[in-house]
């Protein structure tokens, strides 16, 4: 129905056009009909063929809803707050309020009613002003169903347009829409679609809204107050102009005793109470509002988008359930780690990304920001998900690709080399100069592949990529592990491989915290390369799997690929990566991750200039990177990666690895 109207003069110029509305719809219902008996016989097959497909489907279905794997709700997304009912779970009082304000002929006339359409334009004329209308429910659930489901401006426009043409093309579709529904359930879609103001659409969000009750237990106070507000949401609503929802709600009363819904008694009691809410916010709304991991939530959406194909109109009006990857124990472990050691507001941000091996199921992001920003300025937040986001290289971590490309061509782990302090290439170029690197003070000049890698030689490195000739083997290596090379900022893994890049090795590439995490769990599996995944269900209002909008089924299931790493190898760097970590091994870098009782391998990295500092660290069931950089411009982190970076894995870890007996790695197969 239409908002009050704010002036007499407003109302005549409406009166007149309804009058005129009127002739022009009590002449044009007869179209589809033809006389009989003094009566009208409804062409069935005509009005049925009018129905558009948005009115033949079922109630819209509302709100997605997103779960950590816990089954705790992380977020939702919506356009319109909406949770549908079933008739069940709306009470009768419910109804019987809207019926006696909206429509009291509900139950007599066959989706128009004449007799109150004139009615209506009788008791205006008396009054001066427009009191009341002559739509149905039935007419208004056309009306709304077609604007809520409009894609465009111009259809939300033709939805809503005042003219007699579109009041007769409502007409015939309600009729239409009465042949083909009983009226229990054009009454419930009805409720399920009405708009009761403050982003509350249907009456199960309004009664959470304004009650903090579910739809079914609404009680006549409450009915009452609802049904007032489908007129003028804005203007009635309890929560900013009481004395106007009051006001609604003392007429919806007498309504209801006028048709006898209601005893003298209970008109009585309820008119003599002010209207009492206990109001309650509306669920959060998208990854801004997400309960916990903003910044995996927003990973999930573009994942959701970008790799299985939905649609965000999908995500915000399907009403799915979708089941996440998402650890609550783990991220907020890695939550907390990250800003106790890079606290809020710092320049330098701190990311903690955990992925399972053997899954690729991402556990955990975290960020020393809040996800989402307003202002660029602001340093505490960020809408850019940095787990994900290639800004800085990772330095040595990269050693472990040219360690397994060598393991994999039959080098041994205690194939040896003298280096000297620094080593200048036979086979790499800095510009028109051999490429040359030297050692941070103190390291051996001769050393085995294994004790090279403990101690993080770049003498030693520089000299097993010459020994390999090339770093193809070790950027393929890279890839088949679970690294990309495909970010705007990065470049491609063909391009290093033609540029014969020495610098590979020294990990000055661009680098996803999320990749790294992600290739060192393929070692944790043994040589199982998984993409990293972000769900593992999501089903529609029916429980059913989803589809896309051509019918597809939306593959969840984990893309893993065995024995992308030979296990020999795999089982072997575990082994050598331990000593990096474990107590009593000389020389090791990130040893300030180590948990007590439990196995843990793992590499420090530290880009050129100390831009980034990175450790990843794993164990048979966690694999997870740490960085810390300065994502918006160049800055010197002050320290390698295993002081912060290290400590961060440890905080975090520490709790859960505790939480659960330890688990061992494999020890390699002497025949292999």
């Amino acid at each position: 129905m239409n908002d009050h109207v704010a002036s007499t003069a407003g109302g005549m110029a409406k009166l007149g056009a309804a009058v005129v509305a009127a002739g022009a719809l009590l002449a044009g219902m007869m179209l589809p009909f033809v006389a009989g008996t003094g009566l009208l016989a409804r062409d069935s097959a005509s009005l049925l063929d009018a129905l558009p497909v948005e009115l033949t489907d079922q109630t819209l279905n509302g709100n997605t809803t997103v779960l950590a794997a816990d089954g705790s709700v992380i977020t939702q997304f919506y356009a319109n707050n909406r949770t549908p009912v079933t008739g069940e779970q709306i009470p009768p009082v419910m109804r019987e309020a809207l019926i006696s304000i909206e429509d009291s002929r509900f139950y007599e006339h066959g989706g128009v009613d004449v007799q109150g359409t004139l009615r209506a334009l009788g008791r205006n004329l008396a009054a001066g002003a427009v009191e009341e209308g002559g739509s149905t429910l039935t007419q208004q659930l056309v009306k709304q169903t077609l604007l809520q489901t409009a894609e465009t401006p111009e259809q939300r426009a033709e939805a809503t347009e005042e003219s007699i043409d579109r009041k007769l093309v409502e007409a015939r579709l309600a009729l239409a829409l009465e042949e083909r529904y009983s009226k229990e359930e054009i009454l419930t879609r009805y409720l399920n679609i009405a708009y009761f103001g403050s982003g509350a659409y249907g009456v199960q969000a309004a009664a959470q809204r304004y009650f903090s009750v579910d739809s079914a237990d609404l009680n006549l106070a409450q009915a009452s107050v609802l049904a007032g507000l489908m007129q003028s949401p804005a203007i009635d609503s309890p929560l900013v102009n009481p004395e106007n929802a009051q006001s609604r709600r003392d007429l919806v009363l007498a309504r209801m005793h006028e048709l006898g819904y209601i005893t003298d008694a209970e008109l009585a009691d309820t008119t003599s109470q002010p209207v009492v809410v206990t109001a309650q916010p509306n669920p959060p709304n998208g990854c801004i509002d997400a309960a916990v991991g903003g910044f995996f939530c927003a990973y999930l959406q573009s994942y959701l988008v970008d790799t299985l194909g939905m649609s965000q109109e999908q995500l915000e009006n399907g009403g799915y359930t979708i089941e996440t990857t998402l650890r609550t124990d783990v991220q907020r472990s890695g939550d907390q780690a990250v800003r106790a050691a890079v606290p809020m507001g710092n320049s330098l941000a701190g990311m903690f990304t955990a992925v399972q091996p053997g899954t690729g199921h991402v556990l955990a992001m975290s960020v020393n920001r809040n996800y989402g920003c307003n202002s660029a300025a602001d340093i505490s937040c960020e809408s850019v998900v940095l787990n994900t986001a290639a800004s800085q290289g990772s330095g040595s971590t990269y050693k472990v690709f040219t360690a397994a490309a060598a393991l994999e061509q039959g080098y041994s782990p205690s194939y040896t080399m003298t280096t000297g302090d620094t080593y200048v290439s036979r086979v790499y170029r800095d510009g028109r100069d051999p490429y040359d690197v030297s050692n941070s003070g103190g390291q051996p000049t001769t050393l085995d592949l294994e004790g090279a890698l403990i101690r993080s030689s770049n003498t030693y490195f520089l000299a097993l990529e010459d020994a390999l000739g090339s770093v193809e083997g070790p950027v393929r290596m890279a890839e088949r592990m679970g690294m990309n090379f495909d970010q705007a900022n990065q470049t491609p893994a063909q391009q290093i491989i033609d540029e014969n890049r020495g610098s590979y090795t020294f990990g000055a590439e661009a680098t996803s915290p999320l990749d790294l995490a992600s290739a060192y769990s393929t070692l944790a599996a043994n040589g199982t390369q998984c993409d990293p995944i972000p769900v593992t269900a999501i089903t529609d209002p029916n429980g059913a799997p989803a589809t896309l909008p051509d019918g597809t089924r939306i593959d969840t299931s984990d893309d893993c690929v065995d024995s992308a790493v030979p296990a020999r190898v795999a089982d072997t760097l575990n082994q050598i990566l331990r000593r990096d970590v474990e107590p009593e091994y000389p020389g090791q870098t990130g040893a300030g991750a180590y948990v007590p009782g439990h196995q843990i391998a793992g590499k420090t990295g530290t880009s050129q200039d100390n831009f980034s500092a990175t450790f990843v660290g794993y164990t048979p069931e966690y694999a997870a990177s740490v960085m810390v950089l300065n994502p918006k411009e160049n800055e010197n982190v002050g320290g390698f990666g295993g002081g912060r970076p290290a400590t961060i894995w440890n905080d975090a870890m520490t709790p859960i690895l505790n939480s659960a007996p330890p688990v061992a790695f494999r020890s390699p197969d002497p025949r292999a």
